[in-house]
């Protein structure tokens, strides 16, 4: 474990590693001590500091929601990072790939809550009954350590490689909608070059929802009314580069696009 002026020297790198765009060695190297407790405090330290410079928290994602990518990183529970004001794009409008540092997208439904979530004993019965709607959703992922040469405390502390995401305009109910059933194709251009079903998600990703109010409560954060909610993604990962244009369909709850400069 670290001390707390370890941690916060930690989250000044990540956060000027963002900044700057200018990746830093892995965590798990420079502090060879670090644990995961220490890594959700460090990001909860960057936080803090940009709700202070006034952004607003606009959502949560999940992290290494697949079992493939738990057994790759060698844990049995994913993770969570938190969605910002100014991490959210509109489709139609480039995004400049220079705002980052290794961008990649991964192709999500979201849920968007009605009503805050209970933290601890939260069930998937919980979720859908508060979810208003989902849609589809492209996440923009990053990482801020060199050549994504992370580690799990890595990822936690950069905020679970947390960097944007596409909302498309579909919205439906849970009620009218088999979630577990969704299955998602993403193009390039014209060309397919992924595919996947939202059972990838912990068998479905209501459940991963469910673990998030359940693990955040731990450290004082509900899943708020409003809050647009990323599970986990459907397909791996894909690097984004300038002139690329992504499209990803959804069955059942629509499309959404992302064009990047």
């Amino acid at each position: 474990m670290l001390s707390d002026a370890q941690r916060l020297s930690a989250a000044h790198l990540l956060r000027n590693a963002e900044r700057n765009r200018a990746p830093i060695d892995p965590l798990t190297t420079v502090f060879p001590g670090i644990d995961v407790v220490d890594a959700y405090e460090i990001a909860l330290l960057n936080i803090r500091a940009r709700l202070a410079a006034g952004e607003t928290v606009y959502g949560h994602k999940v992290g290494l929601s697949s079992e493939v990518m738990q057994k790759m990183m060698g844990v049995d529970e994913p993770d969570y990072g938190h969605l910002l004001s100014s991490m959210v794009y509109a489709e139609g409008t480039p995004i400049d790939t220079a705002r980052f540092c290794y961008p990649r997208i991964e192709v999500e439904i979201g849920y968007v809550l009605g009503e805050t979530l209970p933290g601890e004993g939260c069930t998937e019965t919980d979720v859908l009954a508060a979810t208003e709607y989902i849609v589809p959703s492209i996440e923009l992922i990053d990482s801020r350590i060199t050549d994504w040469k992370i580690g799990l405390a890595d990822t936690i502390a950069d905020n679970a490689s947390s960097a944007g995401v596409i909302l498309g305009a579909g919205r439906v109910e849970p009620a009218n909608v088999d979630i577990g059933a969704i299955s998602a194709v993403l193009f390039q251009g014209e060309e397919e070059i992924a595919r996947g079903e939202a059972s990838a998600v912990l068998g479905n990703p209501t459940k991963a929802v469910a673990w998030l109010a359940r693990k955040v409560a731990s450290f004082g954060v509900r899943l708020e009314a409003g809050h647009v909610i990323l599970p986990g993604s459907c397909t791996r990962a894909i690097d984004a580069r300038p002139g690329d244009v992504f499209r990803a369909d959804f069955s059942d709850i629509g499309s959404v696009s992302v064009e990047f400069k």
